[in-house]
């Protein structure tokens, strides 16, 4: 990898950190020396699959419900990644409300037939199936193939005969069964599962519980199975291998956490360079932060894939901290996945909403630069339970978020805009009009979903206060262990301290979000910008 350009660039970058505002990138995982450094993304991309095609590569992560769903990021590199588009637009009616944890769970992506393919499942509804000529889209309905409560994280595999093949686990809190991996024949087309289901790895005899995960291989004339086992915090990655695809596999275990600070390596997708490296992204789960992505070298010995680096002679690897680079050859852009939004344009991909949206929810065109929020009616429960609030994920171990907003509230009844923290617990800054007048706020709430009263820990009435518009510059600092601090400015150079820290908690099988919001019927809310540093 040419070191000397992207060395130069991230020297300027650091410089950016260390000399002053400059919007600089939040996490740096290459730093052009022809090393990378784990995690090679600090973001919340849950039970990520990879594949190449030519000099590219193409990565999907589990969404959930949020919308857009199954994000494409794209790299040259397999270490700087970019957010390129979504493959689903939107889910079925009944996440027009929040479905915590529900929906798009572990995916697969494949190049197969000149088409790129998705596989994923969903606990509720089955294995689902969506497939595009380009990694930008547009992609297809999505399409059951097959349709069953608990069938979860599906990956095919088509073989050198022309017959498919297709790998998932059960999830045992909607079809009772787990700590299995079972295969089934695939209809060419990926349309139907066809034959009988057969047990293929059996982790019920706790030597590999809550297996899970499956991603299916073929490999000089050998087909691989690799899951994750042990659970997703404290387990390990398993490698299961056979000379037919429906078994019988002999299991090994390949990575685990051993003497690192990387628990539980979990679930994630080989990937071999053309050069013959083979190399493997997985998650780390991190609590507020999400499941970051980390990326371990792979080398085969006796026909079995060792990952990491095996650092007590055991014969499992072990995660990688530091590493040299994959050997693509190729220099291109630094890019990371987006965070930043001027909104002089279409909005940015890093943006989910908690559920399906509504045409009318927000503009980017409506007043050209800014975006708005138009404020609907609070819903019974708290902020947990609001699907209009536009989010992003947490970008670094610490950054900062500021926006600067002209709040118009409603002329009768209390009305809310600001800038959120959202996870299982949420906390807040905003401005607020109710019958005294506008105010600056911050709370915190942690009675998630149960319809639990915000406790305010700092009020500012704004002074003067206008009758009809506020403007405001509104910040959170997120500090390692994701502690967040609350300020707000009013002139856009002074900040103020205002309330309480707040500790960020996960989400439902997801990490803390931080985005914007407006309540109030007919308020809306203006933003400028939304920076993050």
């Amino acid at each position: 990898m040419p070191a000397t350009p992207r060395l130069l660039l991230r020297v300027t970058v650091l410089l950016c950190l260390l000399t002053g505002p400059s919007l600089a990138e939040p996490w740096v995982a290459d730093p052009g020396d022809g090393t990378y450094r784990n995690p090679v993304l600090f973001a919340d991309y849950s039970d990520p699959d990879v594949v190449r095609v030519g000099d590219d590569f193409y990565m999907t992560a589990s969404s959930f419900s949020c919308v857009p769903g199954l994000p494409i990021l794209h790299s040259r590199d397999l270490v700087e990644w970019e957010l390129i588009g979504h493959a689903v637009d939107r889910l079925p009616e009944r996440f027009n409300q929040p479905q915590h944890g529900n929906g798009i769970w572990a995916p697969s992506i494949r190049h197969h037939d000149g088409w790129f393919w998705i596989f994923v499942g969903d606990p509720d509804w089955g294995i689902l199936m969506t497939k595009s000529k380009s990694p930008t889209g547009p992609w297809s309905p999505l399409h059951v193939v097959k349709e069953g409560k608990g069938l979860i994280d599906p990956c095919p595999l088509w073989d050198d005969d022309g017959r498919a093949y297709l790998v998932h686990a059960y999830a045992n809190s909607r079809s009772g069964r787990k700590s299995i991996i079972v295969a089934r024949e695939m209809a060419p087309d990926g349309s139907r599962l066809i034959g009988e289901e057969h047990l293929v790895i059996d982790g019920r005899n706790d030597v590999h519980p809550t297996i899970e995960g499956p991603k299916f291989y073929k490999r000089d004339g050998w087909y691989y199975i690799l899951a994750p086992a042990g659970g997703v915090k404290p387990g390990w990655q398993l490698a299961a291998r056979s000379k037919a695809p429906l078994g019988p596999y002999e299991v090994r275990r390949v990575l685990e956490q051993g003497t690192t600070d990387i628990n539980g390596p979990h679930q994630g997708g080989w990937v071999s360079l053309e050069n013959g490296e083979d190399w493997f992204l997985h998650f780390q789960d991190r609590g507020a932060y999400g499941r970051i992505v980390h990326l371990n070298p792979v080398r085969w010995v006796d026909g079995w894939p060792e990952m990491g680096v095996d650092l007590d002679g055991n014969g499992v690897g072990e995660p990688v901290e530091t590493h040299a680079a994959p050997g693509v050859g190729a220099d291109w852009s630094v890019a990371d996945p987006q965070t930043s939004d001027d909104f002089d344009g279409p909005l940015g991909l890093q943006w989910q909403w908690h559920g399906n949206p509504a045409p009318d929810w927000g503009s980017v065109t409506e007043r050209p630069g800014w975006l708005r929020l138009h404020g609907v009616e609070p819903p019974a429960g708290d902020l947990t339970e609001v699907v209009t609030q536009l989010l992003q994920k947490f970008a670094a171990p610490a950054f900062s978020a500021t926006t600067r907003l002209e709040f118009s509230p409603a002329a009768d009844g209390s009305s809310t805009a600001g800038l959120v923290v959202l996870g299982l617990e949420h906390a807040a800054i905003v401005v607020r009009k109710d019958d005294e007048g506008l105010r600056i706020e911050q709370f915190s709430n942690k009675v998630a979903g149960a319809g639990g009263e915000d406790r305010v820990h700092g009020s500012v009435a704004l002074d003067p206060s206008p009758a009809e518009q506020a403007a405001v510059w509104l910040r959170v600092n997120v500090e390692p262990g994701a502690l967040c601090r609350f300020s707000y400015s009013t002139d856009g150079e002074s900040y103020h301290d205002l309330g309480q820290p707040f500790h960020a908690t996960p989400g439902r099988w997801i990490g803390a979000k931080v985005g914007l919001f407006c309540l109030g019927k007919n308020a809306q809310a203006d933003f400028d910008w939304f920076e993050v540093e």
